[in-house]
């Protein structure tokens, strides 16, 4: 089924760069056949195909697997066909092509449009065994077999051609008896193809073929065959000519070159021409036949005759020794008991055969990887050598299968039990040198995993240079193999080397080892791959591809499969290449869920090699599980800009029209944008693609200082380029009335297409985003640089003390009396001033100051208070600092220039003994010696004394203190005093008062008068209550009552009787 989507539902789950994950075409196919599990891209009869493996695919009720060959034509709509490769054969070979796995392996050859695909469990049976060699096949330009690849396949130990000679004269009596014999012994023979071969001659007088070897190629046959054969008779019984017949043509018909010969003679009597029977086994002998006599005395014992020369006569025609090849059998009904032993005797030649290697390529499982070199395939053997594995090479000069010792220095025997698995990847790489060199992975290897490089001759010699090891148990280090040639130069840059299922973080995320090839052709590890994804299983580097130049750099790409993200619906990932090695973050991730929601394991397989829409760009096949995605590549571009301005610099002194009623500055714009193709297409001529352009002005002012006008204030603008033309549009702005001119006004151009999904990609290297500096003209005689003439007086409103002295009431202070040189005369702080003003005059007198700024320091005793412009004008100065009480003060005069013959008064107020200003600006200073005021003012400060004293006086009576002060001041103090007294007394007298005690008489009569007071009132309140109350008789009773129960006790207490 083939199924075009173009969705857009799944954009989120894409990292795109040039893939496109909307535009795609999908395979599906049997899950069950594993459809999908290899992808390759393959052009043959003038047309592109994806062939597809399906090695679960089943032909008839066998399980052989298979290869779908998917027409790429985009206006082709036909469905995958399949090719029907199950059917290969290998003659002469008793073969089992259930579950061989065909498809497993493949790999295609662009040089003459054929590809090899393998089968690494193809199995033949060899007498009551079954190998699993493993079988390629490679496949024309016709997609027909062309011819089978099987270099793991040995001949069979049961490789033989039997011929059985069979006495028929009269004296075999019964003959069913023998029938029977030669019915069971067939059984026990291996015949098929590759195996065992049986023809059967019948003797007596004369010589008969029953049937030739070759006649039939199956046990059911020949002992069908068998069953057919009459006893002929004979008066004679001529064993040496039924021998020489055997042997000269018996073996002739039919007989294989290189099968084991055995001749097995079945007679009841000595031979009427025994003279010629030294001869015919001498002949037999030579011809390296091995010779079974079976001696059958039923004759002598029925007629009671001495049998010793008649065995004497089997024996000698048995080959040596005589109890491995001689039988006798006291009838013909005991033929039936020597069969077991026959079979055993006879196929105990297994193993022994010259022609053969033993069985170390038995299981080798050939074509578990595969990979095109320059003179033939390479063939990794998984199971050869007892699993330890093995690479072969199927050459044009025939097959290369190097010796088990080739191999024992990296494997040696202690850990043959361990199963390397070599063979598990192979590939090739070129060193400096142009060498040709061969790699193969070991992911089982001591559990951590070795890749070896080597070389391979024709005669079989392989030599190991190189050994690299994993760093994990299990992690399969070495199961994925990709050499580069990143740019291309003819020389392998990089082997990357996929350990898929690495463990990290509790996760099989996997790794991808990047060796780097060094001239001296050795390997430096450079680097790894991950996902960052530390959250899912991964297995990263289940598939490696490369594929060419992507982005338009120069530099071969690689992509990586990772079929178990996302919960087992797989992903894909892209590296690209950068001079000769591998960035390591990879440029776009293709997630399955992103082309269709039912994908599993997308990324077990990759390929890219062709163009398929013929956009001149490579697109790339991926495999999953039941389907084949083609994921079509895009262009990509890059948008060329360019700003002009018209004047190139702003003038602020040139007003030239005016916007919203005022007067300012108008300019222009040009901007000019081409689309330059990074990637190199076929297509001479292509659409016009639209790109659109957004301008900003004074980026990240507000309110900006620059406006597009109103006409060209439309963001963002469309347009369509093609390649190699360039447009170029014109945008009028204004220069708004701005304090700041010092800094250039920033302008920012952006690009990007208009359908991001269509077409071409924009290169996220380029940068969309262009940032243009227009600068202020400076109104100067430089282009470059003003030279201002800054000048700086001031003066404070302190008084001398000269000017304080002259006051009357000031006289008497101690600083009129004490007065120097007036030059060194101090200035006056009186008691009632709390700050003090610095009057400023600023003048330019050169050209404009931009950015100019005082600096004013103070002394650390004195707080900076404010400062204030005297003049009517549009100069401002603005003093900042972050901390309040700081010693220093950076005032900006922001015009946002100072013009030149400019003067500015202003005033600062601070509280200071000493003040320093610095007048600053961006040009070069003309002048700058008078850029700096320090005033130093010498103080003296009016004083204001008050003096206390503080005595425990308690202790005292009364006390009569008089106190005296005085105070001197030194010449170099910082105050004075008001008057000349320097000496005040003070009289204080203190008196304490006695304490006095109340007389007893006092206290006594007062409480008594208080406690008759208090009786009176009682008992005017008791009056009142029984007059103005009166009782009914009632109450009376029951008060008369509750008298009666209260008596007095004889001890005076008070006792309660009942009633």
């Amino acid at each position: 089924q083939l199924t075009w989507l173009q969705d857009s539902l799944w954009t989120d789950l894409q990292l795109c760069f040039n893939f496109d994950t909307k535009n795609f075409k999908i395979f599906a196919g049997s899950k069950e056949a594993q459809f999908g599990y290899t992808v390759q891209q393959h052009e043959a009869g003038g047309q592109q195909w994806l062939l597809v493996g399906a090695p679960f695919e089943s032909t008839g009720k066998k399980q052989t697997g298979d290869v779908y060959r998917c027409p790429l034509d985009s206006k082709n709509s036909a469905n995958c066909s399949r090719l029907n490769l199950g059917r290969l054969t290998l003659n002469n070979v008793s073969e089992r092509k259930d579950k061989m796995r065909l498809g497993m392996t493949l790999t295609s050859n662009p040089k003459d449009s054929s590809f090899v695909t393998c089968g690494p469990l193809w199995s033949h049976e060899c007498g009551s065994s079954l190998y699993s060699t493993g079988i390629c096949s490679r496949v024309g330009r016709n997609f027909k077999l062309s011819n089978t690849i099987a270099p793991a396949l040995q001949r069979c130990e049961t490789f033989m051609d039997i011929v059985i000679v069979l006495d028929g004269s009269n004296s075999i009596y019964p003959w069913y008896e023998v029938q029977d014999f030669l019915i069971n012994i067939l059984h026990k023979f291996y015949i098929g193809p590759g195996q065992t071969q049986v023809g059967v001659i019948q003797y007596g007088s004369s010589v008969v073929h029953e049937f030739t070897l070759d006649e039939y190629q199956t046990v059911e046959d020949v002992v069908d065959a068998a069953r057919r054969i009459d006893q002929r008779g004979g008066e004679e019984t001529r064993t040496a000519l039924g021998i020489n017949v055997a042997r000269s043509e018996a073996f002739q018909r039919g007989g294989r070159p290189g099968a084991q010969k055995v001749m097995i003679v079945i007679t009841d009597g000595e031979s009427h021409d025994s003279p010629h029977l030294v001869q015919a086994v001498t002949d037999s002998e030579r011809d390296n036949i091995t010779m079974y006599a079976i001696a059958v005395l039923g004759y002598y014992n029925r007629r009671g005759i001495n049998p010793e020369a008649f065995l004497k006569e089997i024996k000698f025609i048995a080959s040596d020794p005589d109890e491995m090849h001689f039988f006798n059998v006291t009838d013909e009904s005991a033929l039936k008991d020597i069969v077991d032993a026959l079979g055993e005797r006879i196929f105990s030649l297994e193993g022994t055969s010259s022609q053969g290697r033993g069985f170390g390529l038995q299981m080798a499982q050939a074509g578990f990887s595969s990979h095109l070199v320059k003179d033939g395939v390479l063939l990794g053997a998984v199971g050869a050598y007892d699993w330890n594995g093995a690479v072969l090479k199927e050459s044009k000069h025939g097959k290369v299968v190097p010796p088990k010792s080739s191999y024992q220095d990296e494997f040696p025997e202690e850990l043959k039990n361990h199963a390397a698995y070599l063979g598990y990847s192979v590939g090739s790489l070129i060193s400096s040198r142009g060498s040709q060199l061969y790699v193969a992975g070991a992911p089982r290897f001591n559990h951590t995993g070795k890749v070896i490089i080597f070389t391979l001759k024709n005669s079989g010699d392989l030599t190991i240079w190189h050994a690299l090891l994993g760093e994990q148990i299990g992690s399969y280090f070495g199961s994925e193999l990709l050499s580069m040639d990143i740019d291309s130069d003819g020389q392998t840059d990089v082997l990357l080397v996929a350990a898929p299922m690495y463990y990290s973080h509790g996760w099989e995320r996997g790794k991808v080892y990047i060796y780097s090839v060094t001239p001296q052709t050795s390997f430096v590890l450079q680097g790894v791959l991950e996902v960052s994804d530390h959250s899912q299983n991964s297995r990263l580097g289940s598939a490696l591809a490369q594929v060419p130049d992507m982005n338009g750099d120069g530099f071969k790409e690689l992509v990586v499969g990772a079929p178990l993200e996302d919960d087992h619906q797989g992903a894909v990932y892209v590296f690209h290449g950068k001079d000769k090695t591998i960035q390591l973050q990879y440029r776009q991730r293709l997630s399955a869920a992103g082309f269709s929601a039912g994908l599993q394991y997308f990324g077990q397989s990759l390929h890219g090699v062709l163009d398929i829409n013929a956009d001149g760009l490579v697109d790339l096949a991926v495999g999953a599980l039941g389907a084949a995605v083609i994921v079509w590549s895009r262009g990509v571009v890059q948008i060329q800009a360019k700003l002009t301005f018209e004047p190139e610099k702003v003038n602020i002194f040139n007003k030239d029209c005016q916007r919203g009623g005022k007067e300012v500055t108008c300019m222009s714009v040009i901007v000019c944008l081409s689309l330059d193709f990074r990637t190199k297409t076929r297509t001479k001529t292509r659409k016009d693609v639209a790109v659109w352009y957004s301008l900003l002005l004074d980026e990240r002012r507000f309110p900006p200082r620059a406006v597009l006008d109103e006409s060209d204030r439309q963001q963002p603008r469309s347009l369509f380029l093609q390649t190699g033309s360039q447009i170029c549009k014109r945008l009028g702005f204004s220069v708004q009335e701005t304090t700041d001119y010092g800094r250039p006004i920033v302008v920012v151009l952006e690009t990007g297409l208009q359908n991001p999904d269509e077409g071409p990609v924009l290169d996220p290297d380029w940068q969309s985003t262009q940032r243009t500096e227009i600068h202020f003209w400076n109104g100067c005689e430089q282009e470059d640089t003003c030279v201002p003439d800054l000048i700086l007086h001031s003066h404070t409103d302190l008084m001398s003390a000269q000017q304080f002295c002259r006051s009357n009431r000031r006289a008497a202070s101690s600083i009129c009396s004490h007065q120097g040189a007036p030059e060194r005369q101090p200035f006056v702080v009186e008691s009632e001033r709390r700050r003090m003003v610095v009057f400023a005059r600023l003048e330019n007198q050169g050209e404009n100051a931009y950015g100019a700024a005082i600096h004013i320091s103070t002394s650390s005793n004195l707080i900076f208070s404010s400062l204030l412009v005297k003049d009517q004008s549009d100069i401002q100065i603005e003093c900042s600092s972050e901390d309040r009480l700081a010693t220093q003060r950076i005032c900006n005069i922001s015009a946002p220039f100072m013009k030149s013959l400019v003067t500015l008064n202003f005033q600062a107020f601070v509280l200071l003994s000493v003040l320093i200003c610095v007048l600053l600006s961006e040009g070069d200073e003309g002048y700058p010696d008078d850029n700096t005021n320090d005033i130093f003012l010498p103080l003296k400060y009016q004083t204001e004394l008050l003096f206390t004293r503080w005595l425990k006086l308690l202790s005292f009576l009364s006390l009569e203190l008089l106190t005296a002060a005085s105070i001197q001041l030194e010449a170099s103090s910082p105050i004075f005093l008001q008057e000349d007294r320097p000496v005040r007394q003070i009289i204080l007298d203190l008196r304490k008062e006695e304490d006095h005690s109340i007389p007893i008489w006092i206290i006594v009569g007062s409480s008594l008068g208080g406690l008759l007071l208090l009786a009176l009132l009682v008992l005017a309140l008791w009056k009142v209550k029984t007059h103005t109350e009166p009782r009914t008789s009632s109450e009376y009773s029951s008060v008369l009552s509750s008298a009666l129960q209260w008596t007095s006790g004889s001890n005076g207490s008070t006792v309660r009787h009942k009633p």
